[in-house]
């Protein structure tokens, strides 16, 4: 049986095509994807993640154990703030990729991937042995994301504070509609400006404040937005999806997320694997591929060649770019061959089509 969202009703409502996604029933989409791409892009879409997983760890040592787990300095986080993150295992594997936010000195909440709730939590579980008090609250957070050009205009329809001057990466407990302590975050995973709006399901009725949002941004042209166009948007972004192109076979470094790794922090897991990585040099490297023939769409585990036709690697993520109007992917390949205009093809139902390596992101926001 799969899982609804708090927001289920709300999607039925708007006649959305469900599909199981990690175990939930969730919107694909709604009307196109297409449409419900660029709508993000040029105004504004709201999108369900209450799927997502929410971990709290609270305590004198929380902030050790975050600082453990993280590759990220978390000491340079004060409470309002939050930043990107990944655990990694010993080896330097990534374990996931994700939010953390400091709420206080003593309690830091991670939120994570919705298919990853349950291995990160019992490696968190394993990482902290004692040290904090760690809490799965997952199911009490239902989770709505307003994200595009417009949302700050919508936003402040909603609540006398200006959730437009919440810097990127900060946060904010506001009354948003008629809810109060609803923490508003300036993040969001499809390039554009936006909040994710944290709401406890004891206290908000989120699929009220779901209808509210939607007619507050009618006039911004705002639509709802499903998981196809989630991954459109992140893809054209430039932004890894946990189990295509971050999984524990590779580190951050490989995974373009170097810049992550805060080495002078102290110890964490994964570093002396890093450190030994980055001393003998990268063998693989995260790319972006665009293809040169605008029909042919790249899809996931097709495989990626030299000009001399050597295999170099697969496509981790694939899809149609609305905004190059191409095709466009993520992949390793040897370091090599990673070189920016770097000539490749992508082997579609048995024919190789010429694609080009670039950096990411494919799509940066004005």
């Amino acid at each position: 049986m799969l899982k609804r969202t708090p927001l289920f009703e709300a999607h039925r409502s708007f006649n959305a095509k469900l599909v199981d996604f990690s175990g939930y029933e969730m919107p694909l989409q709604y009307k196109s994807i297409r449409d419900e791409h660029l709508a993000v892009r040029n105004q504004a879409g709201i999108f369900d993640v209450s799927h997502m997983g929410e971990v709290l760890i609270r305590g004198e040592r929380a902030l050790d154990v975050v600082q453990e787990l993280t590759v990220n300095d978390a000491s340079k986080l004060r409470p309002g703030k939050s930043q990107y993150s990944v655990m990694c295992r010993e080896s330097g594997g990534i374990v996931d990729d994700l939010l953390v936010y400091c709420i206080s000195e003593e309690e830091y909440l991670l939120v994570l991937n919705a298919s990853n709730i349950e291995k990160d939590f019992n490696w968190i579980l394993e990482v902290n042995k004692g040290r904090a008090e760690v809490s799965d609250i997952s199911e009490e957070i239902a989770l709505i994301a307003i994200q595009g050009p417009e949302s700050a205009g919508i936003m402040e329809k909603l609540t006398r504070n200006k959730p437009g001057d919440i810097p990127m990466f900060e946060f904010r407990s506001m009354q948003v509609s008629d809810y109060d302590n609803i923490l508003v975050s300036a993040t969001g995973y499809t390039g554009e400006t936006g909040f994710e709006l944290y709401c406890n399901i004891r206290h908000v009725n989120v699929c009220d404040l779901w209808e509210n949002i939607m007619v507050a941004g009618d006039v911004h042209g705002i639509m709802p937005c499903g998981l196809g166009a989630r991954d459109t948007l992140r893809l054209e972004a430039g932004l890894a999806l946990y189990g295509n192109d971050l999984t524990e076979d590779y580190t951050p470094l490989e995974a373009g997320l170097g810049w992550l790794v805060k080495w002078d922090k102290g110890d964490f897991k994964g570093k002396d694997a890093m450190l030994k990585q980055k001393k003998d040099g990268l063998s693989r490297k995260l790319c972006g591929f665009v293809m040169q023939d605008e029909k042919r769409i790249p899809r996931s585990e097709q495989q990626i060649l030299s000009e001399s036709g050597e295999v170099l690697g697969q496509v981790t993520s694939g899809g149609f770019s609305f905004v190059l109007n191409r095709g466009i992917a993520m992949g390793y390949i040897p370091t090599e061959h990673a070189e920016q205009g770097g000539k490749v093809s992508i082997r579609i139902r048995d024919k190789e089509f010429p694609s080009e390596v670039t950096r990411l992101p494919f799509y940066k926001r004005k």
